[in-house]
């Protein structure tokens, strides 16, 4: 009897054991699952923190992201395209699953782009379209050539040429030849102020109009500034300089500078028209203090309102709606645009109110 009751005993325990160890089991089957569910990552990189654009972009594109259930890893890389490659092969290594990438230059990705998409990582430029590669999926920027278009409209509204006699004189800074974006803002403003260059109520004295004559290289302030230098002392030591398409806030930096250094500031002899785009806070302040007329605004929220949707789509394994496609040199990328702002002296406090600055930067 007590042979028997060991017996059942024993029975008992490893009955026990057994349940026990297929709790184990089934606790070590789930593990994987939880791990198939595990959060999807963003990797973000951006060209550099000084610019407010970008260190606000970056902001808003991490908190958007983890806002909608994403892991994010950001990486600034102080405008060096070979350091912004390595973060690419980092982050690759990390396993991100996509990639939101603004180029610090858009030729100097094609490898880096290439390898994520060898390791199944869907690439995104933004902004700066990547070119030369197949590697690129998608591409999200504002209307370029409405930010062009933006610039050479006010200019011919300010000047009022639909009802003035002029000529008025104009000179041209355009962006940086290795952006893929320059030639379109150059092209959008020409849209709409070749018209009155032909028909001679715009006169450029220097006779450099075209994108070539007028690219400033590495959007470099200095060089801006050199240039003006010499356009002002070359062609307008007796005439006033009426107008001055820029193409962006740090170009115009270095037009504002030269102008001063020329005398131009006072009652007298008054700044020209000057365009510009970022809403860099110097430019800002420039135009509240009536040195620089306008900028173009790039709200980050309306880049926030098309990207994250485009990024649920990928993962849920579907193609991602497009509204026109941009050629990088070897595809159509299919893309999705939105509106630059105009801002000036009238309506600077909309920077604050959509929280791009505070009250205390712009008006303090």
């Amino acid at each position: 009897m007590k042979k028997v009751i060991a017996i059942a005993l024993a029975l008992v325990m490893l009955l026990g054991l057994c349940a026990c160890a297929a709790s184990g089991d089934k606790k070590t089957n789930d593990e994987p699952a939880a791990s198939a569910d595990a959060k999807k990552t963003i990797g973000i990189l951006m060209p550099t923190k000084e610019q407010t654009i970008w260190s606000i972009q970056g902001e808003r594109l991490t908190a958007a992201f983890e806002n909608a259930g994403y892991a994010t890893q950001i990486e600034y890389a102080e405008d060096d395209s070979a350091k912004q490659a390595m973060q690419i092969e980092n982050m690759i290594t990390k396993g991100v699953n996509a990639l939101v990438i603004v180029a610090v230059d858009c030729a100097a990705l094609t490898d880096a782009c290439e390898k994520a998409k060898d390791a199944g990582i869907y690439v995104i430029a933004e902004d700066r379209l990547i070119t030369n590669t197949e590697a690129v999926d998608y591409y999200i920027t504002f209307d370029l050539t409405r930010m062009g278009e933006l610039q050479g409209q006010y200019i011919v509204d300010t000047l009022d040429l639909e009802n003035q006699d002029g000529p008025f004189t104009l000179e041209i800074f355009s962006g940086s030849q290795d952006d893929t974006n320059a030639t379109f803002f150059y092209e959008g403003a020409m849209n709409k102020l070749q018209p009155y260059i032909d028909n001679g109520k715009l006169v450029v004295k220097s006779g450099q109009t075209s994108y070539t004559q007028t690219a400033i290289q590495s959007w470099d302030s200095s060089k801006a500034q050199s240039r003006m230098d010499n356009l002002l002392s070359g062609y307008y030591a007796d005439e006033h300089l009426d107008a001055v398409l820029v193409a962006a806030d740090c170009l115009a930096l270095g037009v504002i500078s030269s102008l001063e250094t020329m005398g131009y500031g006072t009652s007298d002899n008054p700044y020209p028209i000057i365009t510009g785009q970022d809403a860099e806070l110097a430019a800002v302040k420039n135009i509240k203090a009536g040195k620089q007329s306008m900028t173009a605004f790039l709200d980050a929220n309306a880049l926030c309102e098309i990207i994250v949707p485009i990024v649920n789509d990928v993962f849920a394994g579907k193609e991602p709606a497009s509204t026109t496609t941009y050629n990088n040199g070897v595809k159509d990328v299919p893309a999705s645009t939105y509106d630059p702002y105009l801002i000036d002296k009238d309506n600077v406090q909309y920077l604050v109110d959509v929280g791009f600055y505070t009250d205390a930067e712009v008006n303090g």
